[in-house]
């Protein structure tokens, strides 16, 4: 075994125990934060294995490869919720986001496992900056269900769709990440941004509609 199946048993394991103490009901949430680090372990085989194949670079892998194989990953547990358990459009969209956020957590641990702790101002950019793409592109991803998972003619098709948002968004934070400088650091910034524009239009659309009474 190596750091990163350490580093998961590691994290896993308590998850796994508070789950089993919890009532039923409690249980999904930590059924997918185990979900969402085990889909950033298989992840990082994934691309380490399409990497190889076609002989990509650092630059290549992360922003061509990584980023394709990561948001069809992360979808892979909704994908079974939804399809197994057909639950209501709500929860799975509560599903989407704690697996992104799962999937950065165990990303950024595993980053500060390899990397070290030398520099704590970019650390503290790189763990805000992933942990909020990751959740930006679950909420691509989790908002445009509402509205897809409830027609089943468009299912495929706008599935496929918001899959192909979330992969160009995640693109782009790879690639000005890639880029260095200030370039950098706009990049880190920009997920965060992202988020809280879509957190306060969230909040008026909900107010809008409750003074209509809707």
């Amino acid at each position: 075994m190596t750091y990163i199946e350490y580093v998961f048993v590691c994290m896993a394991a308590p998850l796994l125990t508070a789950m089993l103490c919890t009532e039923k009901r409690n249980r999904t949430i930590f059924c997918f934060c185990i979900a969402g680090m085990g889909m950033c372990l298989l992840s990082a085989y994934i691309n380490t294995f399409f990497a190889g194949i076609y002989h990509a670079d650092m630059i290549q892998a992360t922003t061509e490869i990584a980023p394709v194989v990561e948001e069809i990953m992360k979808f892979l547990p909704l994908l079974f919720y939804l399809l197994v358990w057909e639950p209501e459009v709500e929860k799975a969209r509560t599903a989407v986001i704690v697996v992104a956020a799962s999937f950065a957590t165990f990303e950024n641990v595993c980053y500060l496992t390899q990397n070290g702790a030398e520099n704590l101002a970019f650390l503290l950019i790189r763990g805000f900056g992933t942990g909020a793409m990751h959740v930006v592109c679950g909420a691509l991803v989790a908002c445009g269900l509402l509205f897809v998972w409830s027609r089943p003619w468009l299912r495929a098709a706008g599935t496929l769709g918001l899959l192909c948002a979330a992969i160009t968004v995640h693109a782009i934070y790879n690639l000005l990440l890639s880029a260095g400088g200030v370039i950098r650091l706009g990049g880190s910034v920009m997920p965060a941004v992202l988020l809280a524009v879509g957190i306060m239009a969230l909040r008026r659309i909900r107010r809008e509609q409750a003074q209509s009474g809707i």
